[in-house]
């Protein structure tokens, strides 16, 4: 497969699990949580999802479209380590979703990564809440849950909280 038709599938992928993931939590009060904003694709596509719902984005440093970067106090700038801890006094409530697009592309990097979030973010999240992530992740008090169509294992993971 080739990187452009891989990147295709990974957005495509994206979309849907997000689209599922909406409807999944239609009734889960709290925010929405986006760890890596990127150039903020996903962030807009959660906030036409999910217009009534205030979004928290994480990522290291601002590379979104203009258009995509969330106002204060809805963007956390730093290292996962350090913001997730802060989201606690920062959320007005437990999340409702997280969705986690924290691959660096490099595998074991990327794993190491969402293993040092996965206890980080759990405390965030309401019971029901769902989690979208491109890593798995071990969350405790959580279950998988299957696939959205169309979209190949290991590709995206979904879980959702107890």
């Amino acid at each position: 497969m080739s990187r452009l038709d891989s990147a295709i599938r990974r957005l495509e992928a994206q979309r849907a699990a997000i689209d599922h993931a909406a409807q999944l939590i239609k009734n889960v009060p709290g925010p929405v949580l986006e760890l890596g904003l990127g150039n903020g694709r996903t962030f807009d596509h959660l906030r036409s999802q999910l217009p009534h719902r205030h979004i928290y984005a994480f990522d290291r440093q601002v590379a979104a479209h203009p258009d995509c970067i969330p106002a204060a106090p809805y963007l956390l700038l730093g290292d996962f380590s350090d913001t997730l801890k802060q989201a606690r006094s920062v959320l007005p409530e437990p999340a409702a979703l997280a969705h986690c697009d924290t691959g660096t592309g490099d595998e074991a990097a990327s794993q190491a990564l969402a293993a040092a979030i996965a206890p980080l973010l759990r405390p965030l999240l309401a019971p029901g809440a769902v989690v979208i992530s491109d890593q798995p992740m071990m969350l405790t008090g959580s279950s998988p849950l299957p696939l959205p169509a169309g979209i190949s294992a290991g590709r995206i993971f979904l879980w959702r909280i107890a």
